[in-house]
Protein backbone atom coordinates (compact mmCIF):
# COMPACT_ATOMS: atom_id res chain seq x y z
CA UNK A 1 0.00 0.00 0.00
CA UNK A 2 1.05 3.61 -0.59
CA UNK A 3 -0.41 5.30 2.50
CA UNK A 4 1.26 8.63 1.77
CA UNK A 5 -0.64 8.79 -1.51
CA UNK A 6 -3.92 8.36 0.37
CA UNK A 7 -2.79 10.89 2.99
CA UNK A 8 -1.93 13.48 0.35
CA UNK A 9 -5.33 13.05 -1.30
CA UNK A 10 -7.02 13.47 2.06
CA UNK A 11 -4.98 16.60 2.86
CA UNK A 12 -6.15 18.17 -0.40
CA UNK A 13 -9.73 17.18 0.39
CA UNK A 14 -9.90 14.84 -2.59
CA UNK A 15 -11.82 11.60 -2.43
CA UNK A 16 -10.32 8.62 -4.22
CA UNK A 17 -13.06 8.63 -6.86
CA UNK A 18 -12.48 12.32 -7.70
CA UNK A 19 -8.74 12.17 -8.40
CA UNK A 20 -9.05 10.03 -11.56
CA UNK A 21 -11.61 12.44 -13.02
CA UNK A 22 -9.28 15.37 -12.42
CA UNK A 23 -6.28 13.58 -13.93
CA UNK A 24 -8.09 11.70 -16.68
CA UNK A 25 -7.08 8.25 -15.47
CA UNK A 26 -9.18 5.17 -14.75
CA UNK A 27 -10.63 4.97 -11.22
CA UNK A 28 -10.00 1.22 -10.95
CA UNK A 29 -6.37 1.75 -11.98
CA UNK A 30 -5.89 4.37 -9.26
CA UNK A 31 -7.25 1.97 -6.66
CA UNK A 32 -4.88 -0.72 -7.91
CA UNK A 33 -1.98 1.74 -7.73
CA UNK A 34 -2.82 2.79 -4.16
CA UNK A 35 -2.99 -0.83 -3.04
CA UNK A 36 0.12 -1.77 -5.06
CA UNK A 37 -1.67 -4.23 -7.31
CA UNK A 38 -0.52 -2.16 -10.27
CA UNK A 39 2.69 -0.22 -10.78
CA UNK A 40 2.08 3.41 -11.74
CA UNK A 41 3.69 4.61 -14.94
CA UNK A 42 6.20 7.45 -14.73
CA UNK A 43 3.57 9.76 -16.24
CA UNK A 44 0.99 8.72 -13.63
CA UNK A 45 3.51 9.26 -10.82
CA UNK A 46 4.26 12.77 -12.11
CA UNK A 47 0.57 13.60 -12.59
CA UNK A 48 -0.29 12.51 -9.06
CA UNK A 49 2.70 14.31 -7.52
CA UNK A 50 1.89 17.52 -9.39
CA UNK A 51 -1.82 17.46 -8.58
CA UNK A 52 -1.22 16.64 -4.92
CA UNK A 53 1.71 19.09 -4.65
CA UNK A 54 3.85 16.41 -3.05
CA UNK A 55 7.23 14.86 -3.64
CA UNK A 56 6.91 11.85 -5.93
CA UNK A 57 9.30 9.76 -3.83
CA UNK A 58 7.36 10.54 -0.65
CA UNK A 59 4.03 9.64 -2.25
CA UNK A 60 5.26 6.22 -3.30
CA UNK A 61 6.97 5.02 -0.13
CA UNK A 62 5.86 1.42 0.23
CA UNK A 63 4.19 0.02 3.32
CA UNK A 64 3.82 -3.73 3.74
CA UNK A 65 2.30 -3.80 7.23
CA UNK A 66 5.57 -4.69 8.94
CA UNK A 67 6.03 -1.52 10.98
CA UNK A 68 6.43 2.11 10.18
CA UNK A 69 9.97 2.08 8.73
CA UNK A 70 9.85 5.06 6.36
CA UNK A 71 6.06 5.35 6.46
CA UNK A 72 5.01 8.97 6.79
CA UNK A 73 8.62 9.90 7.50
CA UNK A 74 8.01 13.41 6.20
CA UNK A 75 4.52 13.72 7.68
CA UNK A 76 4.76 17.47 8.06
CA UNK A 77 6.62 18.05 4.82
CA UNK A 78 5.12 16.06 1.92
CA UNK A 79 7.07 18.17 -0.54
CA UNK A 80 10.28 17.12 1.17
CA UNK A 81 11.08 20.70 2.14
CA UNK A 82 12.02 21.47 5.70
CA UNK A 83 10.24 24.25 7.52
CA UNK A 84 12.01 27.49 8.43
Amino acid sequence: MYPNLKLAMSRKGLQQNRVPRILGINEANLSKIIHRHRKPSEAQRRLLANELMADEGWLFIKYDGGGQSRLLSNLGTPTGRQGS
